[in-house]
């Protein structure tokens, strides 16, 4: 008979035996100063100054500080161990989103304003990135064979989910926080979030399951993540975050010229929430339906659903679209973090995930400033185009991904 501490035993445990029951709660909530500073940002500069486009720009900024830092700390995380890279980088966004709203309220001039923008980018958190590799180390190393992919098909559906969730309660944080309080209200609750809870994120004892480049096998040489199995994802992903941010931009503007800009955040929830319910679906779907025709099926769902979008109209017709988008877009994410964590280079797991999270928020924030210039510049019919041109960049991508994946897919399990 097995003894119940053998390995074997333990092997068959579930995750959570192998993560703690508070591991994914702290997760989650780390997970929401991330989700919340862009949308927060938008929203705090939108107000204060009266510009869209302005608001966009400074949450392109964000974007720009994040892509600029997000393989950094991967790869950091990846040599040193994430707790040396979370630790400062939680304490520092908080502090400076602590002083955002001091500086939104100051600043005479728009460069000190996207200055602090940057800053921010800079220092987020990519906890969302370093759960991802934390899951799927310890199912690597503590998980029986022949339950690991069953279980790395529910973590890669449950991370999602989360990301989804907490970019479904992120803005509607923003959006009651601003209405009830103050527009600074849901900056300054990001900067305690980031203080408490990403801190807590990077001490707990599941930062020890990936090991530091010193106690492991040599790592895979940077250009591993420039092969096209790897960009054909990341193009996928900007396409979802280029959806992400458009969609955002213009249904804020769309509901601005409905006399009520504050619900823009709110309503967005209403897409997010289907979003993050099919992305755990995902985990129930057979083998047999593989990921490559995933996201085939998901991102025609995603284009059909944008294009209907574009016609606008009032606002229970643009609910009813959002609902349909939610279906598309929460599972090609899911499928695309999967094919990822299947390909990530040796000993660069870390580095693969914060290259695909920093690719769509660069694109989100990008997606933001652009439309928000269109929108204001040009009309709100022209910007809400834009999340059907994204979903297209999505399906092209998945399409690329359908006709060369079996061939990339034997390269990876050969080495």
């Amino acid at each position: 008979m097995t003894s119940p501490s053998s390995p074997s035993a333990v092997a068959h445990r579930p995750l959570v035996h192998h993560t703690g029951a508070w591991y994914f709660p702290v997760a989650f909530i780390a997970r929401l100063p991330f989700a919340m500073m862009t949308v927060g940002v938008l929203a705090l500069v939108v107000a204060a100054r009266g510009s869209v486009a302005l608001g966009g720009l400074t949450s392109a900024a964000v974007g720009l500080g994040v892509v600029i830092a997000g393989p950094v700390l991967g790869d950091l995380a990846d040599r040193y161990g994430q707790r040396r890279v979370l630790v400062p980088a939680g304490v520092l966004n908080g502090i400076l989103l602590a002083v955002f709203p001091l500086v939104v309220a100051t600043a005479t001039v728009d460069g000190m304003l996207l200055a602090a923008a940057v800053a921010i980018g800079l220092t987020g958190p990519q906890t969302a990135a370093m759960s991802r590799t934390r899951v799927m180390a310890l199912i690597g190393e503590r998980v029986h064979p022949d339950r690991r992919q069953r279980t790395f098909s529910r973590a890669m559906a449950y991370e999602s989910a989360a990301d989804e969730t907490a970019f479904v309660i992120g803005p509607f944080v923003v959006g009651v926080l601003a209405a009830l309080i103050a527009p600074w209200a849901p900056i300054a609750v990001a900067a305690v979030l980031s203080f408490v809870f990403v801190t807590a994120f990077a001490l707990h004892p599941t930062g020890r399951a990936v090991p530091e480049r010193s106690e492991r096998a040599a790592m895979a040489a940077f250009r591993e993540l420039l092969h096209p199995r790897m960009l054909v994802l990341v193009a996928a992903v900007f396409g979802v975050g280029l959806f992400f941010g458009s969609t955002l931009t213009s249904l804020t503007a769309f509901m601005e010229a409905q006399g009520a800009p504050e619900a823009g955040a709110l309503l967005y929830g209403v897409m997010g929430v289907g979003s993050a319910v099919l992305a755990l679906a995902v985990a129930v779907l057979p083998a047999r339906f593989t990921l490559r025709w995933r996201l085939i099926v998901f991102s025609v769902v995603l284009t059909a659903s944008a294009g209907a979008y574009t016609v606008g109209g009032s606002v229970l017709a643009v609910t009813a679209v959002l609902c349909l988008m939610g279906i598309g877009v929460g599972p090609s994410l899911v499928t695309l973090f999967s094919l990822a964590g299947a390909r990530a280079p040796r000993g660069r797991t870390a580095s693969t995930m914060t290259l695909l999270a920093s690719a769509l928020t660069l694109a989100q924030a990008a997606a933001s400033a652009v439309t928000g210039a269109v929108a204001e510049s040009v009309s709100v019919s022209t910007a809400m185009l834009f999340p059907a041109a994204a979903a297209l960049l999505v399906l092209a991508m998945a399409a690329v991904n359908a006709s060369a994946s079996p061939r990339w897919d034997a390269a990876v399990r050969a080495v």
